[in-house]
């Protein structure tokens, strides 16, 4: 009972000290083992004099020959070329059979036809190839039509990969000592706040988890945007004579359907609305006389009193 109530007091003391205990105990077989095979050696240089220098020698020789290890770079590489080709249609088919052969994705395609302000078939593609055949995928595609410019950008990620591995692998050892802890656990309570600690922990690892194999993936697949612009204006050729004349006479039709229509509306429009019309009109009418009458009346006053 004692043991039970004490825990949550001491649960972050118990994995300091499961943990502290791990290290002391890896350091402490170090020494141990280094402290065995210390007297070893004296003895056998006690025994042999000689044998101390060679096996300096033959350490520093050991020592120079092993050759410092470097790691890969880790780099999330991006490629960006412009063609102007001759066919815009027939260069895209080309390049779905590039992206077969070099087992790649087509991740986005956008065309654009011809217009006024820029009678030029466009395309812009987006591939995504793996690292190791970024260049052979340029230089294939080169070969569709004339460059007009080409980029690679490369960005170095290693840091960021070793920083999350290190860092999943510290949350992956914090995750089994809570588990340790959880199943130790007496009181209902005591389990309740270390699985609280637990579902964070293992939250933290699910998205290092996706960053990492995230960074991963664009490391193994570069992307590669390709433009394409066709070399010859697309504009169409003039149409025929009798082409014309029917197109002629087609927009003239519709154009006296149209109107007539519109003509229809507006008496549609002028027959609801009429009474108001009418109203109105009258009112103008009404109002017109009034103002004819009463200035009769006034020239008419002068007259009368000027005979009078």
């Amino acid at each position: 009972m004692y043991a039970s109530t004490k825990l949550p007091h001491t649960s972050a003391l118990f994995i300091s000290a499961l943990l502290g205990g791990m290290i002391f105990t890896s350091c402490a077989s170090s020494e141990q083992t280094a402290n065995k095979a210390a007297p070893q050696i004296a003895a056998n240089d006690a025994v042999n004099p000689a044998s101390a220098p060679a096996r300096e020698n033959s350490v520093s020789q050991k020592a120079e020959a092993a050759p410092i290890a470097r790691s890969r770079p880790q780099l999330i590489k991006k490629a960006a070329i412009s063609l102007t080709v001759n066919s815009v249609d027939q260069t895209i088919d080309a390049i779905s059979q590039i992206i077969n052969q070099q087992q790649g994705d087509l991740i986005g395609l956008k065309q654009q036809q011809p217009k006024n302000d820029n009678p030029r078939y466009t395309a812009t593609i987006q591939l995504r190839i793996p690292e190791n055949q970024l260049e052979p995928t340029l230089e294939q595609l080169a070969k569709l039509g004339t460059v007009d410019s080409r980029n690679i950008t490369a960005e170095d990620v290693g840091d960021r990969l070793v920083d999350f591995q290190a860092r999943l692998t510290n949350l992956q050892k914090t995750e089994a000592n809570l588990q340790k802890i959880m199943d130790r656990a007496g009181s209902v309570r005591d389990v309740l706040s270390v699985a609280q600690e637990l579902s964070n922990v293992r939250q933290t690892i699910e998205q290092i988890d996706a960053q990492l194999k995230s960074l991963q993936n664009q490391v193994a697949y570069s992307t590669i945007t390709l433009n394409l612009e066709a070399a010859v204006s697309s504009t169409s050729p003039q149409p025929a004579f009798g082409l014309q004349v029917q197109e002629t006479w087609n927009n003239s039709t519709h154009s006296l359907s149209a109107f007539s229509v519109g003509l229809l509306k507006l008496s549609i429009w002028l027959i609801v609305y009429s009474p108001y019309l009418l109203i109105f009109t009258a009112l103008i009418y009404g109002f017109t006389r009034w103002r004819r009458t009463h200035s009769l009346r006034l020239t008419q006053t002068p007259e009368s009193t000027s005979s009078e």
